[in-house]
């Protein structure tokens, strides 16, 4: 073990004693359950099955909504192993208590002190650890691997930022790295990252690219249809602040009375939304609060969880939200996930700032499913002739759609190259 990984233990041991005290002050922010703190502990909230045990970690929501696809592969053609689903938020947690299978098991990831890790790995016992993205953690990890775990790092997204600072202790990141059974970046640029800290790269692999529709109530879909009756629908989704009152200000030059939706990608924002729109004159409904959709609502803020889902089967035009900040003068966000909409089929218009999902938006757009306009000043200028035309915007939709559906081949991949370090399924040897 290198000087900086034993200095690293040396460390958390000293300050272990203190994650009781940091957790609970967490827990008064609103920062960790309460009713399940003691699991960032390492303390099991659950029993372990008999058999192999495979554990996949996400450390927020969209780490973990990036998992389901593969939870549902796990379980279609492995139903021998238990999956184990650790992230680190309250508002993962909560996405994960809806939407994983029966069977699943979900706990909330364990600090990352020796004696927390050691309970954790002690109770678990995976075969296999799945970490999406780019978390290290120096002593999950080397003691996992300890304990004889196969580990992969996979749809890793590394940028030059965080390069940078493991390049202060690069001992430590050649072993970290070094020591991971697959390594599967996102993208050629991360792989190449990844590489020059010591990691050997065996692939692509991008699991945002991969999964199907997302869920909604279909109960609450027929009610808000109704209610909105033959209105169009525009959807600004992931929507953060400032982009809010732009979109509305801009859509509110379009002549044609249409109904908008406001779903901000943090929930918790929908109290200062709500304020910044009443200050601005806007009626509106607010969805957490249970106010009704009427035929006199034309705004309507959808600040809950898990219903991006029915969100977007509403929309007749979707907005990605988190693309505008830099034309409003604010740091950039790097866009969300415009794949969501395309698999439902819905005409996207985005703005500039889509760095993080920037290979998806370039394919949407030339594929004709995706429009990127510079600023929300632009919206009604391609939104308008979308409204006014119905049949293009089917058109763009499917066009979307079909781009989507093209983009998902990388959970294949990913599966093909964690079969061989798999625990072997019952009656069979390993070659």
């Amino acid at each position: 073990m290198t000087l900086g990984l034993v200095l690293y233990r040396w460390l958390t041991c000293l300050v272990e004693p203190l994650a009781p005290r940091l957790l609970d002050a967490r827990v008064r922010r609103g920062k960790e359950d309460d009713d399940r703190v003691d699991e960032r502990l390492g303390y099991a909230g659950a029993a372990r099955p008999d058999g192999a045990l495979v554990w996949l970690h996400g450390v927020s929501v969209g780490e973990a909504v990036s998992l389901l696809p593969l939870v549902e592969l796990f379980r279609k053609a492995r139903p021998d192993l238990t999956v184990l689903v650790t992230t680190g938020t309250v508002t993962a947690a909560g996405v994960m208590a809806e939407r994983l299978p029966v069977g699943v098991i979900h706990q909330y990831a364990p600090v990352d002190a020796p004696g927390v890790v050691g309970r954790f790995l002690d109770h678990w016992r995976p075969s296999l650890a799945v970490f999406v993205e780019s978390e290290l953690w120096p002593n999950l990890l080397t003691q996992a691997r300890a304990r004889g775990v196969r580990t992969a790092l996979v749809s890793a997204r590394v940028t030059e930022r965080t390069v940078t600072g493991w390049r202060r202790f690069a001992g430590a990141a050649r072993e970290l790295l070094g020591g991971f059974d697959l390594v599967m970046p996102q993208d050629a640029d991360s792989a190449e990252r990844l590489a020059s800290l010591g990691a050997r790269i065996d692939g692509h692999a991008n699991l945002k690219l991969a999964g199907g529709p997302l869920p909604h109530d279909a109960s609450a879909f027929s009610r808000l249809s109704a209610a909105i009756g033959d209105r169009p629908v525009v959807a600004a989704v992931s929507t953060h602040e400032g982009e809010e009152i732009a979109v509305v200000r801009a859509l509110d030059r379009l002549t044609e009375r249409l109904f908008l939706i406001v779903a901000p990608r943090h929930p918790e924002r929908g109290p200062e939304v709500a304020q910044g729109l009443a200050r601005d004159g806007y009626r509106f409904a607010l969805r957490s609060q249970g106010q009704p959709v009427t035929g006199e609502t034309d705004l309507y803020v959808v600040d809950t969880l898990n219903e991006m889902g029915l969100v977007l089967r509403l929309a007749d035009v979707v907005v990605m939200g988190g693309s505008f900040a830099p034309a409003l003068g604010r740091a950039e966000v790097g866009g969300h996930n415009p794949l969501e909409p395309a698999r439902l089929g819905k005409p996207i218009v985005a703005g500039p700032d889509a760095a993080n999902w920037a290979a998806v938006t370039q394919g949407l757009a030339e594929a004709g499913g995706l429009t990127v306009v510079a600023a929300p000043s632009d919206l009604p200028g391609v939104i308008g002739p979308l409204l006014a035309d119905p049949n293009a915007a089917r058109a763009m939709g499917e066009r979307a759609r079909r781009a989507a559906a093209e983009a998902s081949s990388d959970l294949d991949r990913l599966w093909a190259a964690l079969e061989p370090i798999l625990p072997p399924a019952p009656g069979r040897r390993r070659r």
